[in-house]
């Protein structure tokens, strides 16, 4: 089979890119309204499930208002317009499932590889055509449903800002859901494989529904004219997904490669031994270390040098948090009611006057079952948060990594605020906080810069590397960088947070 090359040396512009990827998308609508197994779904879902829905409303309405529990049936009506929405959508992933696999076993995709369209053009084109069919039909079933819900005997006068909302939290599932199915349609073989695979974006969407249901009957600004803030939050977040799955799947989307594999085998002996090898590599080509000493000193240098611009990123971000908490510390409503600063000092200057009392409480804690089990849970605490953020920032592009680690100094901001706030100073909190996060705040921040690249680097792998070897090297740095210098500086943080912290502590008050 001849290679087939995109012939286009030159970067088009977006004007021309988006006109060049609409010809695909023309011709893929087309034929799918050609379809009648497309067509009748969607004119069942778009003009039957609103009636259905409608009934359901008014049903359990008038069920809950007989106990007086009128409001949770209000709440119930704008779900019921989301999840009309949303089913439409689900159509999209069996068309977006057959953009690329479902070409090559009907052997039409070699010719349509063949044009003269770049990498981008192809598949911004496909993704439109998998998103337009099913997106008209959640449109139109949602207009259907209001319509019924405005006319009929529930007589519903919605926010207008909530139905935008709707309407927007819609169009990012929809996004969501066709750019994940384009990206597992353009890396599988088989249509068999891309709808078992499809399991890994429905059910995660499913979850963030049941999500969104929940703030939609829980949350305080459910009547709000600005639209509810949680919803809002969760529609930026699904967009930036978006944009990170149409990065990714154009990055690895590789003609050559759609064409010629024909079926993917896993060795798992072999990912495993690769992954070993990186785990132990002291330069590019996965050399192994002479000895421990070289492993740290080339191994865990090779390491840090890829990590260069996320460290830069983590630092950013915890410094954003500390921030945030500040910022959130001085709201009125958060504020914590301690007691003044003259009362305060009144106590401190009651304890310190009978020391034994201090003496005690040091005496019974150093060197007691009760610092050693603290050392326990604060180091493996430690552990867990960090095994937490390698597998949601796997799953997530890295984004979980700027959330799971940074949190802890946005709740240490906020302390420091209710101490100042409170005109205690800094000295206390200074004396609790710096002498253990001298060591764990950098290594908090090396932590967070290795799991977001572990999750980060599938949205642009090298382009001489494949997606599976990028991931794998990344993931070597960041079991190298764990087991070199996050487990030990956790290790000797942990420690001089029952040690040393304390100690200071006791002879402050004393």
């Amino acid at each position: 089979m001849t290679a087939i090359t995109n012939p286009e040396p030159a970067r088009p512009s977006l004007q021309r890119t988006l006109a060049n990827a609409l010809i695909i998308t023309r011709r893929e609508v087309r034929d799918s309204f050609r379809d009648w197994r497309i067509i009748v779904p969607i004119i069942i879902l778009t003009f039957f499930f609103p009636f259905l829905a409608q009934n359901v409303a008014a049903s359990f309405s008038n069920f809950l208002e007989g106990f007086g529990a009128q409001i949770i049936g209000e709440r119930t009506i704008p779900f019921l317009l989301m999840i009309v929405g949303f089913f439409p959508i689900s159509i999209s992933l069996v068309i977006a499932l057959e953009t690329f696999v479902g070409e090559k076993e009907r052997r039409s995709l070699e010719p349509l590889l063949s044009t003269p369209l770049s990498n981008t053009e192809l598949y911004i084109g496909k993704t439109l055509a998998a998103m337009i069919p099913p997106l008209l039909a959640s449109f139109g079933g949602m207009v259907v449903y209001l319509l019924t819900l405005l006319g009929g005997e529930l007589a519903w006068r919605p926010p207008a800002m909530l139905i935008v909302q709707i309407f927007i939290l819609t169009i990012v599932q929809a996004l969501v859901m066709v750019t994940g199915a384009v990206v597992v349609s353009s890396q599988t073989t088989s249509t068999r494989a891309a709808n078992l695979l499809a399991s890994f974006i429905i059910i995660p969407m499913a979850l963030i529904i049941n999500g969104e249901s929940v703030i939609m009957f829980l949350a305080p600004d459910a009547n709000s004219p600005n639209g509810i803030g949680a919803l809002w939050a969760i529609a930026a977040g699904m967009m930036l997904v978006v944009l990170l799955l149409l990065r990714m799947g154009n990055a690895i989307f590789n003609r050559e490669e759609l064409l010629g594999r024909m079926i993917d085998q896993i060795s798992l002996s072999g990912t495993l031994r690769k992954m070993g090898r990186y785990i132990l590599a002291t330069d590019e080509a996965g050399t192994p270390p002479r000895n421990l000493l070289d492993w740290y000193r080339r191994g865990i240098g090779l390491s840090l040098s890829r990590l260069r611009v996320p460290l830069f990123l983590s630092a950013a971000v915890f410094a954003a948090a500390f921030g945030v908490g500040m910022f959130v510390g001085t709201l009125p409503e958060l504020r914590l009611p301690l007691p003044s600063a003259t009362l305060f000092e009144a106590a401190l200057t009651n304890l310190r006057q009978d020391n034994s009392v201090i003496n005690n409480l040091f005496g019974s804690y150093l060197g007691s079952n009760i610092q050693r089990a603290y050392f326990t849970s604060v180091f493996t605490d430690s552990l867990r948060v960090l095994a937490l953020g390698v597998i949601l920032s796997t799953f997530s592009f890295g984004v979980a990594a700027f959330i799971v680690m940074p949190f802890t100094y946005v709740i240490a901001g906020y302390v420091l605020m209710q101490f100042l706030l409170a005109g205690y100073g800094t000295e206390l909190f200074l004396t609790a906080f710096v002498p253990h996060n001298i060591v764990k705040i950098p290594v908090a921040i090396l932590a967070t810069a290795a799991l977001f690249r572990l999750g980060a680097v599938v949205t642009r792998p090298p382009r001489s590397h494949t997606l599976g070897h990028a991931w794998i090297v990344a993931f070597g740095d960041m079991v190298k960088v764990s087991l070199g210098v996050v487990i030990p500086g956790l290790f000797v943080a942990a420690l001089l947070e029952v040690t040393l912290t304390p100690w200071l502590l006791l002879n402050l008050l004393s």
